[in-house]
């Protein structure tokens, strides 16, 4: 057998863009034939998957899964909604969403995991790339848990159980009965679906997203012509009520409009006779963050055809 030199492996990576050890599995295969090797790739789909990973992957599916006191949520992306339609795009999403409730949201750890037909997620995604014809990305999970209580899953524009467009986990830390957690960890959840709070409290607000808004506010307190001493309190101020309005405990409760959302809880928990706390809560919605492409549909296509100059 020929020897697989580290060398031929990256000069294969460079003509093909495939995976390292997909170059390694070719020209193991081919005998360490660069040419064939570059072949076999082809064949199996996973050069035109390397080429069509360069492509930008907003939209796809976010999948949510709960069992007893953990729950988890994981987005993965595709290039077209029409994508997330898909039956083998639906249930790679649902199985790698149960194996991350299981293993954690370490995503190299989730990329590892092995999968019910065999291979890993990150092998199976490839070869769902070229079976399905456009970019996937497994872009992000986030666990919750509470020692006794609940998390409570909720999904905003479902594309089948436990799949969406937007995916909320809201983790109550309780003696009380699911009777009573389950309702309000629901309504917690639509809440936190529609008002998109930034952290739990203020203290878990990102410092350099609350000095961004000083400045901003700075600059608008500026225009004023007001003194010093009542700019700086006029800038304190619009921080504090930024910091209310982005934390979710402090946040008025969507379902009336005035209730801040601590005191929902609290009252709750009164009503119960137990205790509650809102402990954590996770909130994906697809794409978010990710800076779409503006693609030219028939420069695109000219592209294509060899038709540019």
């Amino acid at each position: 057998m020929a020897e697989i030199t580290a060398s031929a492996v990256k000069e294969l990576r460079e003509r093909s863009g495939a995976g390292m050890m997909d170059c390694k599995k070719a020209l193991t295969e081919t005998g360490g034939d660069l040419e064939a090797a570059s072949d076999w790739l082809r064949s199996k789909g996973l050069a035109a998957a390397a080429k069509k990973s360069s492509r930008t992957a907003a939209e796809g599916l976010v999948g949510v899964a709960v069992a007893g006191t953990k729950g988890v949520a994981i987005e993965v992306n595709s290039q077209t909604d029409f994508v997330a339609k898909n039956e083998i795009f639906q249930g790679f999403v649902r199985e790698v969403t149960g194996i991350a409730l299981e293993k954690g949201d370490d995503i190299d750890a989730l990329k590892a995991s092995p999968m019910a037909q065999g291979g890993t997620v990150e092998e199976v995604l490839t070869a769902n790339i070229a079976t399905i014809g456009e970019n996937q990305v497994l872009r992000r999970a986030k666990a919750v848990s509470v020692s006794q209580g609940a998390v409570i899953p909720y999904v905003h524009n479902a594309a089948a159980p436990g799949l969406g467009k937007i995916g909320v986990l809201v983790a109550l830390e309780s003696d009380a009965g699911v009777d009573v957690l389950e309702p309000l960890g629901k309504q917690i959840a639509m809440h936190v679906a529609a008002a998109f709070p930034l952290a739990l409290d203020e203290n878990g607000l990102d410092q350099d997203t609350l000095e961004r808004e000083r400045a901003i506010a700075t600059e608008k307190a500026a225009e004023s012509g007001k003194p010093a001493d009542i700019i700086a309190k006029m800038v304190e101020g619009t921080v504090r009520k930024f910091a209310k309005e982005n934390s979710l405990l402090n946040q008025l409760f969507v379902m009336d409009g005035k209730t801040p959302v601590s005191e929902v809880v609290a009252k709750a928990a009164k009503d119960a006779g137990a205790t509650i706390k809102l402990t954590d809560y996770v909130r994906f919605q697809l794409g978010e963050g990710i800076e779409k492409e503006e693609s030219d549909f028939a420069a695109e296509v000219a592209a294509t055809a060899g038709l540019t100059k």
